[in-house]
């Protein structure tokens, strides 16, 4: 049995299944864990989300930016952007229990046996372990709840930028799923740059990128992450696993054995 982590499909359905092809994999012993953003932007995001959910237990996903802007426009009247690949997903006959498997993933995954963390875009310093995992749970709980279009509707924004305790309501849950599924850089303080998209070397004055400061509890526990295509899968600390290598780019598609570190990849067209 092994357990393999893969980075950012986004709708890269064949060379998923290329780079599965490459290691064998079984469901039937081996699990796949993959980083979010399962859609957009690639060919193929109503057949990626069907092949992931047809793996059943054999798969261990969480949310990303891109699967929540899904679910926004689903369940909203948030129109589409104009270079979203969602529409196949929005019309399809199955895009009901589709939708609601996937609002039932969380944002961030803990496998003790493993002691790894996985996660879209990161975990601040300001967060412990158990503060990752209870607040992942507080976003959940409205997600996969009975009206989770009201938070939907209030989703996007930058503000709040920093974590406060006392936050309350939407503001509260806006800026936890900002730490989970977009976070790239933070500063001393804990506050959030969500304008810079690029590398590590384009850091903001003040800022840093979120892996160079990490709370104890994450020092040496591995932490699985995606999002940061820029990164090319390099220049983190060892146990911060940075997996997106820009396959919806026309990159590749990495792909990572938990257990001894290796990795595998293919191109992406």
């Amino acid at each position: 049995m092994a357990t393999y982590a893969v980075g950012d499909v986004q709708g890269c359905l064949d060379p998923l299944k290329r780079v599965l092809d490459q290691v064998r994999f079984d469901p039937g012993t081996d699990r796949l864990w993959l980083v979010g953003d399962l859609v957009n932007r690639g060919p193929d995001s109503l057949g990626t989300l069907r092949f992931v959910r047809e793996l059943g237990p054999a798969a261990v996903a969480v949310l990303g930016n891109h699967d929540l802007h899904l679910l926004a426009v689903a369940l909203t009247e948030r129109a589409p952007r104009r270079k979203d690949t969602l529409e196949p997903i929005l019309t399809a006959p199955d895009r009901e229990p589709l939708l609601d498997w996937l609002r039932r993933l969380p944002l961030v995954h803990h496998d003790p046996q493993l002691d790894a963390v996985m996660v879209h875009a990161g975990i601040p310093f300001t967060f412990s372990l158990d503060d990752a995992l209870a607040r992942s749970r507080e976003v959940e709980a409205v997600i996969g709840g009975p009206e989770p279009g009201a938070f939907f509707d209030h989703m996007y924004g930058n503000e709040p930028a920093k974590w406060d305790p006392a936050l309350t309501g939407v503001d509260r849950l806006r800026v936890i799923v900002n730490f989970f599924t977009r976070m790239r850089f933070i500063d001393q303080e804990g506050r959030l740059d969500l304008a810079t998209k690029e590398g590590v070397e384009e850091a903001p004055g003040g800022f840093f990128p979120w892996f160079e400061r990490l709370h104890p509890d994450f020092e040496r526990r591995h932490i699985v992450f995606g999002h940061w295509a820029a990164l090319e899968g390099r220049g983190t600390p060892a146990n911060c696993l940075a997996l997106d290598t820009g396959c919806c780019w026309g990159r590749c598609l990495t792909l990572m054995r938990l257990e001894d570190g290796q990795r595998f990849s293919t191109d992406c067209d």
